[in-house]
């Protein structure tokens, strides 16, 4: 929701960079979280796949790239409940604080719990805790602007930069822990930031719009049992299929997608017959389905950078400089850096450009034919063996990665916030991480088609069709811009 409450305006409140003080302390939450959050993925394939006497846990390449596919669907996924309950039990700012105790929690698994164990108990406590970290932090600096409001988009980008701020310390400090003193102490590392992120937004909350703690929809009294029953026997379901080998971790991320890709086709479905959506909004959530669908094929190219591009690095690129061999996890840090960059320029840019700006359609469609350029980047090193890669060239490619997502992310979070529907506007905002959940799982999928021996034909067959997606998206633009009934 982008209308604030009528009793508080913050249109004039230009007190942060232009823009209302809430949006320092949403920023800084966000930013600890993705410190967290990224300075623990970094780490987390080589400790699935390192050996035993690498102080990792020995499994198999292909499970251990399905486990983090499947875990990014899962963080995407939780989205979903986040929406619920901000919509129908808690509101959105205390779902964004209870939601920040649970990544806390599932860093401190990591660090303490040995093994698989640890494993399971964290992922899990991590991915739903983000899940509603992100749909909560994303509705409510929505509410600090108005649907009319031109500074929503930049607003929205620079909430992203701290994402990305976190995103580029993460790794950087995770890696070098995990090579000095091991695994567990960088996760206890992520542990420690998402807890000074906790600190810092108590200290804040007062500067929150009251709206943000209004509950929209609230759920009737003695109505919990039915959604609590439909938890437990998921998760009977998701044990038993286990236990009978239906369920592995080499197939978990296609699993993942398959859930993913029908709780969506609900939920548009849901948006688009509910009685109490308007014609107007009906059109527009008609409106966001492409660019829906552009957003799943940028996220199942993007993700690969913990899936496909994490094992390039550890097989391919040549990481030593002047005698130095870096620390494997630092190249996770390259993308973020650039977005950091790259940020407050395109926050200037569209502001400046106003209505001159490229629509919403076409911006989505730069990020999809972006992540196609990326992809066809890597073909000048293809079909080599052993390190041979440089360094400058995974520096090139994760620029056109950052590029990309400039045009979308940011964008398609701003837009989730403005197109949905009034009475549905978390659900819109969780359609958004569905397509995000739909692409992380998807790429996890995806890696499991890469072989270094035959990775010419993976990366041209991935960018010339993510090239011809982001072409299409282009040529429907008139009909989109037609179908979002005035918003920009």
């Amino acid at each position: 929701m982008t209308t604030a409450d009528p009793g508080q305006d913050f249109s004039t409140d230009r007190r942060f960079f232009g823009h209302p003080l809430a949006l320092a302390n949403l920023f800084s939450v966000e930013l600890w979280e993705r410190f967290s959050f990224y300075g623990m993925q970094a780490v987390m394939a080589y400790y699935l796949y390192y050996s035993l006497a690498e102080g990792g846990l020995g499994l198999p390449e292909e499970a251990a790239t399905s486990i983090i596919g499947a875990y990014g669907g899962m963080v995407y996924l939780a989205s979903v409940g986040g929406a619920w309950v901000a919509d129908r039990l808690l509101g959105a700012e205390r779902t964004l604080f209870f939601s920040a105790c649970a990544v806390m929690l599932g860093h401190i698994a990591l660090a303490v719990i040995p093994g698989l164990g640890g494993v399971v108990v964290g992922l899990l406590l991590v991915a739903l805790g983000s899940g509603g970290v992100k749909t909560a932090a994303t509705a409510v600096v929505g509410s600090l602007y108005r649907r009319d409001d031109p500074r929503a988009d930049a607003g929205f980008s620079i909430f992203y930069m701290g994402v990305n701020i976190g995103a580029l310390v993460g790794p950087l400090l995770t890696g070098l822990v995990q090579t000095t003193v091991g695994f567990h102490w960088a996760f206890g590392l992520a542990a420690v930031g998402m807890a000074l992120g906790l600190g810092i937004y108590v200290t804040g909350r007062k500067n929150l719009p009251d709206s943000a703690a209004v509950v929209p929809n609230p759920l009737p009294a003695g109505a919990w049992q039915r959604p609590v029953g439909i938890v437990v026997g998921v998760v009977v379901v998701v044990v038993l299929l286990f236990v009978l080998g239906v369920l592995t971790a080499e197939n978990l991320s296609t699993a993942v997608a398959i859930v993913v890709a029908l709780i969506s086709i609900a939920l548009f479905a849901l948006l688009l017959s509910s009685p109490r959506v308007t014609a107007d909004e009906r059109s527009r959530v008609r409106s966001f389905i492409p660019m829906w669908l552009a957003s799943v094929v940028f996220w199942s190219l993007f993700q690969q950078q913990f899936t496909v591009v994490t094992i390039y690095t550890d097989q391919r690129l040549d990481r030593v400089i002047g005698g130095w061999e870096f620390p494997i996890a630092w190249v996770n840090s390259l993308e973020p850096f650039f977005v950091i960059v790259l940020a407050p320029l395109f926050a200037v840019l569209w502001t400046k450009l106003g209505d001159r700006a490229p629509s919403t359609p076409v911006k989505f469609a730069l990020g999809a034919g972006g992540m196609g350029v990326a992809f066809l980047l890597f073909l000048p090193w293809a079909g080599g063996t052993g390190p041979t890669t440089p360094v400058l060239a995974i520096v090139l490619i994760m620029l056109v990665f950052a590029l990309a997502e400039m045009n979308l992310s940011p964008v398609g979070l701003s837009l989730s916030t403005r197109i949905g529907p009034e009475l549905f506007r978390s659900q819109t905002v969780a359609l958004f991480y569905l397509s995000v959940s739909l692409g992380s799982a998807l790429a996890g999928t995806m890696a499991g088609f890469y072989d270094p021996s035959t990775e010419g034909t993976y990366f041209s067959v991935i960018g010339i069709a993510a090239l011809v997606l982001g072409g299409v998206l282009v040529a429907l633009s008139p009909w989109v811009r037609r179908a979002m009934r005035g918003v920009r």
